[in-house]
């Protein structure tokens, strides 16, 4: 009798265990206090949502975003726009020659240097967005008054330069955030974008083809999908139109931040 009882002991013990180890499994762990995290995503096959190595849900406690509804065929355009090489115009082009809209992240150089073509991107109903100043890494960036001005900066300039108010949605340079930026992001009225599909478009000097772009993008494309492209890119300025059109084909429509963090 003892033995049956010891058997149902560790039976239960087993049982328990497992259960722990799917819960572990089916939710990506919370946001760690000091850690410095590097943003990317993971495709997945037959056009599905990709995986992430951070809850969503958790993020989204702190304004944050990378991707859009399961069930709705909605694609979220975004640029970040460091400079202006032509390429910027020709995507703007795309975008307002088919009414979709898009939202560009950017840089202080932008604004010193493009101050009318901010001024045309936002006339044509686009949203401009906060990329910092100086494309730091805001992970080292601790004091909070030295992180305002960073981000607060490019606002105030941005204002001034083109009579035109900031979106408060802010991207982190390359997708590197720790909890505190997300935290000072949030004190600051700013919701945090990241994405759900990019590739490799922002190296110049190595451009990927653009017929094997347009099939990669389109493999990965999938509901709620926040697109990330680099408008500098000789490839993305090719391609953008006819995505755009195959996008529009597939049954899919274009919303904007505001409809995605409403």
């Amino acid at each position: 009798m003892k033995f049956k009882n010891k058997k149902i002991i560790l039976l239960v013990f087993v049982i328990i265990s497992l259960l722990n180890i799917v819960v572990s499994a089916n939710s990506a762990p919370n946001l760690a206090e000091n850690k410095n995290y590097s943003w990317y995503s993971v495709p997945v096959p037959e056009n599905k949502q990709p995986n992430f190595d951070v809850n969503l849900d958790e993020i989204k406690k702190y304004g944050a975003y990378a991707l859009g509804n399961k069930d709705d065929k909605v694609i979220y355009l975004t640029f970040d726009f460091g400079f202006e090489n032509g390429n910027v115009k020709k995507c703007l082009d795309a975008l307002n020659a088919y009414g979709v809209k898009g939202s560009f992240f950017i840089l202080e150089n932008v604004v010193k240097r493009n101050p009318e073509l901010l001024k045309e991107i936002a006339d044509s109903g686009h949203i401009i967005a906060n990329h910092t100043m100086k494309h730091k890494n805001m992970c080292y960036i601790t004091d909070f008054a030295e992180y305002e001005k960073e981000v607060t900066g490019l606002e105030k300039m941005y204002e001034e330069a083109t009579g035109h108010k900031m979106s408060k949605y802010f991207r982190p340079p390359q997708g590197e955030f720790t909890k505190q930026n997300l935290e000072y992001n949030q004190k600051l009225g700013y919701k945090t974008i990241f994405w759900s599909l990019a590739y490799k478009d922002w190296d110049n000097n190595n451009q990927p083809d653009p017929d094997a772009s347009i099939q990669k993008i389109l493999k990965r494309t999938h509901n709620g999908a926040v697109v990330l492209l680099h408008p500098t890119s000789n490839t993305n300025a090719a391609i953008l139109d006819t995505l755009i059109k195959e996008w529009k084909k597939l049954g899919y429509r274009f919303g904007t931040l505001d409809e995605l963090t409403a």
